[in-house]
């Protein structure tokens, strides 16, 4: 839900347009960006209900104007997939979904979640991966906060931090060893502006890259 996500998200829709139609071809999309702040509060203070009632609304206010389909562009904010895709008429293509699907089709089973200690703790992001074959690990708690903290205190302000992305490596590290993790879960989509695959020890699913691709694929599908 941060505009450094929403760049991705951006960036990523229009080079595949660009790569799968050619020439001067971009993505025809609408975006619902929003104040990071006031969600983060919310979040906080748990006002899931509060989130979920702002979350429907967006999604049909672009409903309105055209939209074919919704992303919701931030992983835990999929805590309220359910209640927005039941309150539309248009596909709600979910990140978890998507992911599962990508980790499955490489023969991995034993991914390792990193993402916000809402989306790590909670079972809703889990349950959708397990309902796809999968049997998710999550680190301990203190690599939980750490996480956590990362995210919001760092990565959604636009900083990218080595000591922070060598953290987020040995957490990977650790999991493999400890859990037998045999990928990791980018489940934060400002992961992928801290850290490349070349840089984990095992394959890594980056959510943003994954969802927008389904995206594209829902778009231009006969």
């Amino acid at each position: 839900m941060s505009w450094e996500s929403t760049a991705i998200y951006y960036r990523l829709l229009n080079r595949m347009a660009r790569e799968r139609l050619g020439g001067q071809h971009s993505a025809a999309l609408v975006i619902w960006s929003v104040d990071f702040a006031p969600v983060a509060a919310m979040q906080a203070a748990g006002d899931w209900a509060g989130l979920t009632a702002m979350m429907i609304d967006a999604a049909r206010r672009l409903e309105a104007v055209g939209a074919a389909a919704i992303l919701i562009g931030a992983n835990t904010m999929h805590l309220m997939a359910a209640d927005v895709a039941a309150a539309i008429d248009v596909p709600l293509i979910h990140v978890a979904d998507v992911t599962a699907a990508a980790i499955c089709g490489s023969g991995l089973t034993r991914p390792l979640l990193l993402a916000t200690r809402y989306t790590m703790e909670a079972r809703f992001y889990r349950d959708r991966l397990e309902a796809g074959g999968l049997a998710p690990v999550i680190p301990p708690a203190p690599a939980r906060e750490r996480l956590h903290a990362i995210i919001y205190d760092e990565l959604v302000q636009g900083r990218f931090e080595a000591a922070s992305r060598g953290e987020l490596i040995e957490i990977t590290r650790r999991a493999q060893t400890e859990e037998g993790i045999d990928c990791v879960i980018l489940g934060c989509t400002e992961f992928g502006l801290l850290v490349d695959a070349a840089d984990l020890p095992v394959s890594s699913f980056e959510t943003t890259e994954l969802h927008a691709r389904a995206a594209m694929d829902f778009a231009l599908a006969d």
